[in-house]
């Protein structure tokens, strides 16, 4: 663990069940560490899109993908959570970083959200990654978005509510990710100032169904609408989902039924496509 995860994130003892889990989670980190060694990673691109014209993108969210040694792209929810303490997790954030604000640079009308850590606040290379990026074009901050979890968020709120302030006056824009996942402190949200709320897919799915998830996604879009906040639900799967959604007042959507994440993003499909012509 670097020295800033040990300001940050004191590590106790283990105890004969952390040894355990630390073992059996070896295999897993030692090939995402050979991918990331090898830059084996990239990102796919899923459209947020519009909720009243599911058809136009507001923006994208750039997911970070990591391959075996065969090239195979391992499953995030086979090491994201098991990297999140570690530098490992940081070294990705950096990574997913530095690959969005590429991707900014080369498209000037894209806008992308990217997800990072609250861990990495502080992280010297992510910093370092971020200020490179900015320096390429002028336009990156105003359409740059990070997506913070909100257990992540929750985990530090004094340190995060000073990281988005200094980044929200170069321009930066701020996702909420997972609302309502957590065990929010609602008396943070008005002092945090996300520009962005993402309701977790947990209140999404069966909602036209689901009296439950019916009642608690009403309360949190009205949190979301009562701070001036664009509203995303997260996991869109079926046609009934997105009509009760639209009707309920989401400002976006996003989910298998707008978009999947996709490696070659549409914009660079029509590249390729003219190059060919070419």
């Amino acid at each position: 663990m670097s020295k800033v995860n040990e300001l940050y994130f004191p590590q106790a003892p283990d105890s004969p069940l952390d040894y355990a889990l630390k073992k059996r989670n070896e295999p897993v980190i030692d090939t995402v560490t050979r991918a990331i060694e090898r830059k084996h990673v990239l990102l796919a691109y899923q459209p947020i899109v519009h909720a009243k014209n599911p058809l136009k993108p507001a923006f994208y969210e750039g997911l970070i993908r990591i391959m075996d040694d065969t090239k195979e792209i391992i499953p995030a929810k086979d090491f994201i959570t098991i990297v999140e303490t570690l530098e490992t997790g940081r070294i990705i954030d950096c990574l997913a970083l530095e690959l969005g604000l590429n991707t900014l640079a080369e498209c000037p009308t894209l806008r992308l959200s990217i997800n990072m850590s609250a861990r990495s606040i502080g992280y010297p290379r992510w910093m370092e990654t971020l200020e490179k990026g900015l320096s390429m074009d002028g336009t990156v901050a105003e359409r740059l978005i990070l997506e913070i979890t909100e257990d992540s968020a929750m985990m530090m709120p004094e340190l995060v509510k000073v990281f988005m302030t200094n980044l929200h006056k170069r321009g930066i824009s701020f996702a909420l990710d997972d609302f309502g996942a957590g065990y929010t402190a609602f008396r943070f949200l008005k002092q945090f100032h996300f520009d962005i709320v993402k309701i977790d897919g947990q209140f999404i799915r069966n909602i036209n169904e689901d009296a439950d998830n019916q009642v608690l996604t009403t309360a949190l879009v009205a949190i979301a609408n009562q701070f001036d906040m664009l509203s995303v639900a997260e996991c869109v799967e079926t046609q009934e989902e997105m009509s009760f959604l639209q009707d309920l007042g989401f400002d976006c959507l996003q989910g298998y039924l707008t978009g999947r994440p996709e490696t070659v993003p549409a914009w660079r499909e029509s590249e390729t496509t003219l190059q060919q012509y070419l």
